[in-house]
């Protein structure tokens, strides 16, 4: 178990970790119970200058300041009233980066997953999808400002080798208000991988 340090999290250079995430393990131990799973998809949000990003033109509020710590903490927000959304805080202090974990492949705790979710086999929307993953790792707005080096939710680097050729990069899902910045190619993910939330091309 090797969770992933500080350092790691703290690069300004949110495009390349929400590369580097895809292959890391993402966990979770809520009453002695561990579910986790790879990573194997991200979006990246690029700050004050991203206006698909809640930090977008320097934004702080209640729900934002998380984004504005210095990177390796949890940012937990709940979308459409319904889904719980993980990111990773990234960058220095003051620089509110973050990378969306959008889809993971379970590995851990798949029985408590599978509970949670109120399903009675793995399919793919299992975990495909933020709202979903969230669900099954038991995610919830506690989990905000979470130090990712603790014991309720961290990120380990177990080796897992993902070919850059297999990584694929696209418009990310669901930003139609940020306008042209709809159409960056931040979202990354595996190719072919069954836990990618849809479009998979």
């Amino acid at each position: 178990m090797a969770k992933l340090p500080y350092g790691f999290y703290r690069s300004e250079h949110v495009l390349d970790l929400a590369v580097r995430l895809i292959g890391k393990q993402l966990f979770t131990c809520i009453n002695g119970l561990v579910t986790g799973g790879t990573i194997v998809e991200t979006e990246a949000y690029h700050g004050v200058s991203d206006k698909a990003s809640h930090a977008y033109g320097g934004r702080l509020t209640g729900r934002t300041q998380t984004m504005y710590e210095a990177g390796g903490v949890s940012y937990v927000y709940l979308c459409y009233g319904i889904h719980h959304l993980f990111n990773v805080v990234t960058g220095p202090e003051f620089t509110p980066h973050a990378v969306l974990i959008r889809g993971l492949e379970p590995v851990v705790g798949i029985d408590v997953m599978l509970e949670r979710r109120n399903m009675v086999a793995v399919k793919p929307n299992l975990t495909a999808g933020p709202g979903a993953l969230a669900k099954a790792l038991g995610i919830d707005r506690s989990f905000n400002a979470k130090d990712l080096q603790g014991e309720e939710i961290w990120i380990e680097d177990n080796g897992i080798v993902i070919d850059p050729l297999d990584i694929v990069a696209g418009p990310r899902i669901g930003v139609a208000y940020a306008e042209d910045h709809a159409l960056l190619p931040w979202r990354y993910y595996v190719k072919g991988n069954k836990f990618v939330s849809k479009p998979n091309r």
